[in-house]
């Protein structure tokens, strides 16, 4: 027998168990949530089959059939629902591409290609994949959730949502002049039910008389798996500006109305009588006016009285008026 044949039959056979071996590593794949996910399957085809001869098809760990090739021709049976109409396969690169990925995605995956003989089928490849999903974080963003209060604290939350998988840690960077001090904090992660993304927050309470110098605070976001770090932008706390706080008109109005109360009626009770008195006065002044002009008028009508004396029947009246209006020097009467 030839050698050479002997140790290129032996370099065959030595391929195709390291494939079928079940504990070869799986390939590492990683992909972003409702992007597409690559699975191949790396078969080289170094006996240039015909793909009407090949059964090709993957599978999760579950069993559930993702896409089957049956003798070149795609067939639907066998695939699990919901994977139908989210695949679509590169014939060149021997590459299943999964779209819509979700967080359920992820998990194990294996490629099979079975060689169709007159015999039956035998499998000629396998390939395992591990595939993990990702979604990245929103960039981390400081929100006052209080104006100053009695306590002349700043009350302060750091949040980030639609991330996954869940972070490693959130914390705020304290940053004066002289120094930087890291606050790690408790953070607060919820799940969506659906989508299985996480959102978390972290708060923080600054006492304003402890800040001395201008004061810088930024979140960081630490993320898993990528090891990486998201910052916020950065929020300003100037000690010598205090941060405005509307004023809090309902306290004033609580106040405002029983003062007014207390003072504004017995105000209005002394005035009632005042008024009153006003109103007789001018009465009696009138009174005495009219009294006066009344006299004036009985003495001046006194002083016109017109005394007639007949000299004889047959003569016309001889009339004097005696009136104060006539000059005192002409004693002449007045003969009509």
């Amino acid at each position: 027998m030839d050698p050479t044949c002997t140790m290129g039959l032996c370099r065959f056979l030595f391929v195709v168990v390291f494939f079928l071996l079940p504990d070869a590593a799986p390939l590492k794949i990683k992909a972003y949530f409702n992007d597409t996910a690559d699975l191949p399957c790396l078969f080289t085809n170094s006996q240039n089959l015909s793909m009407s001869e090949l059964v090709v098809f993957w599978q999760n760990q579950e069993a559930s059939v993702l896409y089957e090739l049956y003798l070149g021709k795609e067939k639907p049976d066998n695939v699990n629902r919901k994977y139908m109409g989210r695949t679509s396969f590169d014939w060149e690169n021997w590459t299943l591409r999964l779209h819509n990925i979700q967080i359920k995605d992820q998990g194990s995956y294996q490629c099979f290609i079975h060689h169709k003989k007159p015999k039956g089928m035998v499998l000629i490849y396998q390939m395992n994949s591990d595939l993990s999903v990702l979604a990245n974080f929103s960039q981390p963003e400081i929100i006052e959730i209080s104006n100053i209060t009695e306590n002349l604290c700043r009350n302060l939350t750091c949040s980030s949502i639609q991330g996954y998988p869940e972070p490693k840690k959130m914390s705020f960077w304290l940053k004066t002049e002289n120094s930087t001090t890291v606050y790690d904090g408790v953070m607060q992660k919820s799940q969506d039910n659906v989508t299985e993304l996480y959102n978390v927050s972290i708060s923080l309470s600054v006492s304003l008389p402890a800040v001395t110098s201008n004061m810088t605070i930024i979140c960081v976001l630490q993320t898993e798996p990528m090891k990486t770090e998201l910052f916020s932008s950065p929020f300003y706390i100037d000690p010598k500006v205090p941060p405005f706080q509307p004023p809090d008109y309902t306290v004033w109005i609580a106040t405002a109305i029983p003062l007014t109360l207390a003072i504004g009626i017995p105000l209005i009770l002394r005035y009632i009588p005042c008024r009153r008195k006003k109103k007789k006065q001018p009465g009696v002044s009138n009174e005495r006016e009219t009294i006066k002009m009344e006299r004036g008028e009985s003495e001046q009508t006194k002083k016109r009285v017109k005394i007639c004396v007949p000299k004889s029947s047959d003569e016309e009246f001889q009339c004097v008026v005696n009136s104060s209006e006539i000059p005192s020097g002409n004693r002449n009467a007045t003969r009509f």
